[in-house]
């Protein structure tokens, strides 16, 4: 019994730091665009920042308390810094060569990946409701990339795809391995900033018109939401983790709008909305089983 009551504290702990990461994670977007700077120069500057962010984050924890952290937890580890530094390549050139709406809605069939491989990798069978949701979203994205090819950003839904498929093998890694990931995607950081620099031809090339969004984005947004969406896989499930991503598609979207007036495509529009429906949907199933599941643990005394 003591054991599932510490199992039910530490899934909420996980769900409170992922939500945290996911909500942080809504205004990377925007303030790529409000630094009106070019792919490479953003790759090579958001990745700098972040990279050293994250060891003094790692350095900081290390003299302050009693947390002795690896940079690299193992094989696992390793891998997942790769991973990591992969997809934020992708997600990076994605941002400059398709819509926010497209991008976002087509990260947001994370969940779908990351419960196939958690079956594949790790034996986590989906539940039937996963495979109905998961359908949905196909249907969704199917519309989204039809899109894409009338729209001629065929590569940017490409990028945006492989991104949300590597972010899904990461997470299930993570939760495979369960242990600490949260400086992974920071240290990663380093592999995009080396690929923007060379394109670019070093730090003289770099060219940021607004520098200090992506300052703010590299040194405090990216740090601290990745860190906590990386550290979500210790305590919960990898689809629940997937699922915070959906913060990021249901309010990217709308900053960017606020913002810039960035509306999305009708075809689009129709098939993010099929995405966000079928990952609500499946949201709310999934809380309503573990709030099910938290009052089957309460012991239960006769009058």
């Amino acid at each position: 019994m003591q054991d599932q009551l510490q199992q039910a504290a530490d899934h909420r702990k996980g769900l409170l730091i992922t939500a945290i990461g996911g909500l942080i994670l809504t205004i990377d977007i925007p303030l790529i665009k409000l630094s009106q700077g070019e792919a490479w120069s953003v790759l090579a500057t958001r990745g700098g920042l972040t990279f050293f962010a994250g060891l003094v984050m790692w350095a900081g924890l290390r003299v302050l308390t009693s947390n002795r952290e690896p940079v690299m937890p193992g094989r696992a580890g390793l891998l997942v810094t790769a991973l990591y530094g992969i997809a934020a390549v992708s997600f990076t050139l994605a941002v400059f060569y398709n819509t926010t709406a497209n991008l976002v809605f087509i990260l947001a069939f994370n969940p779908m990946f990351a419960a196939l491989m958690g079956w594949l990798l790790i034996g986590e069978r989906p539940k039937r409701q996963t495979f109905v949701a998961m359908a949905a979203m196909i249907i969704g994205v199917g519309l989204i990339v039809s899109d894409g090819l009338q729209a001629g950003n065929m590569l940017g839904n490409l990028l945006a795809l492989f991104t949300s498929l590597m972010l899904a093998l990461i997470i299930t890694i993570s939760r495979k391995a369960r242990t600490g990931m949260g400086f992974a995607p920071l240290f990663a950081a380093i592999v995009p900033c080396m690929v923007g620099l060379i394109v670019v031809g070093g730090p003289s090339g770099i060219v940021l018109p607004e520098p200090g969004w992506l300052v703010l984005n590299g040194l405090i947004v990216i740090p601290v939401a990745f860190w906590c969406l990386a550290t979500g896989p210790k305590y919960i499930s990898g689809p629940e983790v997937a699922m915070f991503y959906l913060l990021e598609t249901i309010l990217a979207p709308v900053w960017m709008w606020l913002i810039f007036a960035e509306a999305p495509t009708r075809l689009g529009l129709v098939g993010g909305m099929i995405i966000v429906t079928a990952l609500v949907a499946h949201s709310l199933w999934q809380l309503s089983a573990h709030r099910r599941a938290a009052r089957s643990l309460v012991p239960r005394h006769p009058l």
